[in-house]
């Protein structure tokens, strides 16, 4: 009944236009009740954009799958292909949406909403991982938007060609350049300071000072 009711909606949506279409008109053609569509579809935007709910929880549950040791923006890089995963399910339908968006106001707002959800997404996890750093938040946030924008330019690209150039060449193009920029290996970025307690070991005769101590261990810790 879902795939039916998108079906339906994108026939007339096409047929019509987008904003003399009713939800009346979608489940009359469908063949069902009103009650059956707002089972799947919280509003006639939702029509539109039927996956996106599920791929965000997959994104979430991905994301919460890692482990520490796994570079963060290696694995917000790889969640972003969930997203090329989504919309390479169904080519056609995904470049007639894109097609449909372009020329309809409401669906271009819509679809702004959507992409800060997945950003947020990203970010929130990145966060997370970078909790201990000084600026990590900053990071968590330039990093995020750095990964939707390069995957959104190379996607949008390929809904541009009809579906017709390589879409995974393309994103994995655009989010090497990130992960390749940001990429943190394990250690901090360039510029960036952990928020750790460092640990200073000094190695001194019993008899020493502890003025001498004291100067020993400023010493190092202005070195590093």
């Amino acid at each position: 009944m879902r795939d039916a009711l998108i079906s339906a909606a994108f026939e007339l949506f096409l047929e019509r236009g987008y904003e003399s279409t009713t939800i009346d008109d979608v489940v009359a053609k469908a063949g069902v009740g009103r009650r059956s569509f707002f089972r799947y579809f919280p509003s006639k935007e939702d029509v539109v954009f039927p996956d996106h709910e599920r791929c965000l929880a997959d994104m979430t549950e991905f994301l919460n799958s890692g482990d520490d040791e796994e570079d963060p923006v290696a694995r917000v890089c790889d969640a972003a292909r969930l997203v090329l995963r989504m919309y390479d399910e169904n080519p056609a339908f995904s470049v007639q949406r894109y097609r449909l968006t372009r020329s309809v106001p409401v669906l271009r707002a819509y679809e702004v909403s959507v992409v800060w959800r997945y950003e947020r997404t990203l970010a929130d996890y990145l966060r997370r991982r970078f909790a201990g750093w000084s600026d990590g938040a900053l990071r968590a946030d330039v990093i995020a938007a750095a990964v939707v924008a390069a995957h959104n330019n190379a996607l949008r690209s390929w809904l541009r060609s009809g579906g017709q150039d390589d879409a995974a060449a393309g994103v994995e193009h655009a989010l090497e350049f990130v992960r390749s920029s940001w990429g943190t290996h394990g250690e901090c970025p360039a510029g960036g300071t952990r928020e750790a307690d460092d640990v200073v070991v000094v190695i001194t005769k019993r008899r020493t000072p502890m003025w001498r101590v004291v100067r020993e261990i400023e010493s190092t810790l202005e070195g590093n």
